[in-house]
């Protein structure tokens, strides 16, 4: 829901808790304890950059973050605020209209970053990456190059292609010692379980990250101060304290896009190709430059809500197979190293599973312990999640426990009776009551 139709209860941005795995109710909005955080993170560090998306999240800690910088002299020092924008070439016009009215403001210094760093490609199995700006895709680009666009930086290097490091890697290359440096992003524990087992780490207040990756110093630190921001919040700032935001939601809205789904990044990695089709119906212009971009597009149009890119439905594994070998088949269709990534990742989730209980994998009823089956798998195996984004535990969450059980026990006596419990991997024999895996477990956690 977007400012224009949204309102904040009585007169203040809703009070909510915050995202942690040891959540606490306090008796303070979100507006505030985010100006509070935004000021520490300026007070205990030489240097601040804001990591600008165009998207609504960022669009609340840049707000934030200028609203602190301006409020005591003290803070005078990170004005104009840095802020950096990497611009991934297939994006809606409005994106980039809003960047440009952020960048034009006396208390912005704006970085306009347009390079080939590697992003996903879940369109393709054989192409599973893709470079916004990619020299050699010129003819490909989906929108003109920017006049005020960045294309070097140094230690950043552009070919051969497999050497371009992706955003999270290159992060050290903008933040040189022997500064301390604090990136504040829009990172927020409503978004995915990944995000928030990220603010639950051991951390300054849980929303301070020292960086990691290939050029990181140990001298750049990732800051989330809105990391316990709802949907709700994010729009209700905007309405009630006047700030801009990218009018590309808008065109989703009325498209009917549902909030928590509402993305202006590009629609080519796992989880935002399942909303692929929004970008032709409401971003027809950059679409007609995108439906040729990346090897895999079109048929990711058309197919990508079904089980060939493994959303809503999942192909039926053929009689007589094991899981493992169906497994294998998709694995197989990755190129040799991302294949073998991929199978990394699914032999360390069977591993986990098989540390915590000797109970079998089923297909579709998830564990109650671990969340992980056999359909999981599958989707990991179809899909990759490079990212890993996709948490088998996460899936436990908020559900009954009964129910869970109820439901893993009634599968485990179906493949029972049914006679195929060979065909699960499981290299005990196949318990005979299901009923006593649950009576197991209990007296194994007492």
């Amino acid at each position: 829901m977007n400012p224009k139709n949204t309102s904040a209860s009585s007169g203040r941005v809703h009070v909510h808790k915050r995202q942690s795995f040891d959540r606490k109710h306090l008796s303070v909005d979100v507006y505030t304890l985010a100006c509070e955080r935004t000021a520490y993170i300026l007070d205990n560090h030489d240097r601040v950059q804001v990591m600008f998306s165009g998207g609504k999240d960022s669009t609340a800690v840049i707000n934030v973050a200028l609203e602190v910088a301006h409020s005591d002299p003290r803070f005078e020092r990170h004005l104009p605020l840095r802020t950096i924008f990497f611009d991934e070439e297939a994006i809606p016009q409005e994106t980039a209209d809003y960047v440009s009215r952020m960048f034009a403001r006396p208390d912005v210094a704006g970085e306009w970053y347009c390079l080939p760093v590697q992003h996903r490609n879940a369109c393709s199995r054989t192409s599973p990456y893709w470079w916004p700006w990619a020299p050699e895709d010129e003819d490909k680009w989906c929108r003109p190059l920017p006049d005020n666009a960045i294309t070097h930086l140094p230690g950043f290097q552009v070919w051969p292609q497999e050497a371009r490091m992706s955003i999270p890697d290159m992060a050290g290359l903008l933040a040189p010692p022997p500064h301390t440096i604090a990136s504040l992003m829009g990172i927020r524990a409503q978004e995915s379980i990944t995000r928030l087992r990220a603010v639950t780490k051991k951390a300054v207040d849980n929303y301070i990250i020292q960086a990691t990756g290939k050029t990181a110093q140990g001298n750049l630190y990732k800051a989330y101060p809105v990391y316990d921001w709802k949907h709700e919040d994010i729009w209700a700032a905007p309405k009630k304290f006047g700030w801009d935001y990218n009018k590309a939601y808008d065109l989703m809205e009325m498209a009917g896009v549902g909030v928590s789904h509402q993305r202006c990044s590009p629609a080519f990695g796992e989880e935002p190709l399942q909303k692929i089709h929004t970008y032709a119906q409401c971003f027809p212009d950059v679409w007609a430059k995108m439906s040729e971009r990346v090897p895999g597009i079109g048929a990711a149009h058309r197919y990508a809500l079904t089980e060939l890119y493994a959303y809503k439905d999942r192909p039926e594994k053929p009689a007589g197979m094991s899981w493992p070998d169906f497994i294998t088949h998709y694995l197989r269709k990755f190129r040799p190293k991302e294949a073998a990534s991929v199978a990394d990742r699914i032999q360390k989730e069977i591993a986990s599973h098989y540390r915590r209980t000797t109970n079998p994998i089923v297909y579709k009823a998830i564990h109650p312990m671990t969340g992980l089956n056999w359909h999981f798998l599958l989707t990991i195996a179809m899909r990759g999640d490079f990212k890993g984004r996709k948490q088998a535990g996460a899936r436990c969450a908020g559900k009954d426990p009964a129910k869970l059980w109820q439901d893993y026990t009634a599968e485990v006596a179906a493949i029972r009776d049914a006679g195929t419990a060979h065909e699960y991997g499981y290299s005990r024999p196949w318990p005979t009551d299901p009923a006593s895996l649950v009576v197991d477990i209990v007296q194994k956690k007492r």
